[in-house]
């Protein structure tokens, strides 16, 4: 699919993208936006999540830190801007860990209707059954897309997508895009992401500016920022010193989004229609 045309217009419409994300990784997700050409504002408190969703042309809803202050103003948020037509995006992180974040998750799918969601399998599996087996935030093992799996989980995914009107994108160690009927396989990352936190979150913000900037093609627009963050993944191990860690390779990879460009883009990107 041709997605090149996605990053410059992030950078041409430079959306204001309202985060209610978590507390591990709210600098990242702010600078990741930044590095795209976006422009960051967080707030979760219930008495101004409202008039500041108003300002933004999208929304990207978190779960990673949620508590009783943040649910409420997750709905309401995300409501508002659904009212609006503005892009949402759910990033359901550790649905299946416990039952609190199971049902918010899954609160927020049926009452908000979201654009799009993006997280890992075992999350996915737990916004459609309602039980999961989630190792914290991090997807079971033998939840895995794996290339054995592949149409398995492609079928899954399209079904998830398909009944809740959404863009469903789930990454891992082989990425799956669909919008219910179409369906790409994404093949570009690092192993090595895994060991940096927050690189989920940071494509979930991403994926609202990619669909506050490409309202007009959904899938389009989820695809292009998941070949570009694990296109920036690769780049960012590439440039990784004998004495850097991962601390380093969690700059590097922000870096490689400020740095990528269209030719960058599709000499990385392995992205197939499945």
């Amino acid at each position: 699919m041709d997605f090149n045309y996605i990053l410059p217009s992030i950078c041409a419409a430079a959306p204001l993208i309202h985060c209610i994300t978590n507390y591990v990784t709210v600098n990242d997700v702010a600078n990741v936006l930044l590095a795209a050409g976006a422009r960051p504002i967080m707030a979760d408190d219930p008495e101004e999540v409202e008039e500041i969703t108003e300002l933004c042309a999208g929304l990207c809803i978190n779960i990673g830190t949620l508590n009783a202050r943040t649910i409420p103003a997750m709905t309401a948020a995300g409501r508002r801007a659904h009212a609006l037509g503005r892009p949402v995006v759910l990033d359901p992180v550790g649905a299946g860990a416990s039952r609190l974040r199971t049902e918010t998750a899954r609160d927020i799918l049926c009452e908000v209707k979201p654009t799009a969601v993006r997280g890992n399998i075992s999350e996915i599996r737990a916004l459609a059954m309602g039980t999961g087996a989630a190792a914290g935030v991090d997807a079971a093992a033998a939840d895995a897309v794996t290339e054995e799996n592949l149409a398995e989980a492609a079928a899954f995914m399209r079904a998830f997508a398909a009944e809740h009107h959404c863009i469903a994108a789930v990454t891992g160690a082989i990425d799956i895009v669909t919008d219910g009927a179409a369906c790409y396989a994404v093949r570009n990352g690092r192993p090595e992401m895994s060991r940096v936190t927050g690189t989920g979150c940071q494509l979930s913000a991403l994926t609202a500016a990619a669909l506050a900037a490409a309202s007009e093609e959904p899938l389009t627009a989820v695809l292009a920022v998941v070949v570009m963050m694990g296109v920036a993944g690769e780049i960012a191990w590439e440039r990784m010193g004998s004495r850097d860690g991962n601390a380093a390779y969690r700059a590097k990879i922000i870096d490689a989004v400020y740095r990528m460009d269209e030719e960058t883009l599709a000499r990385y990107a392995k992205d197939e229609r499945i």
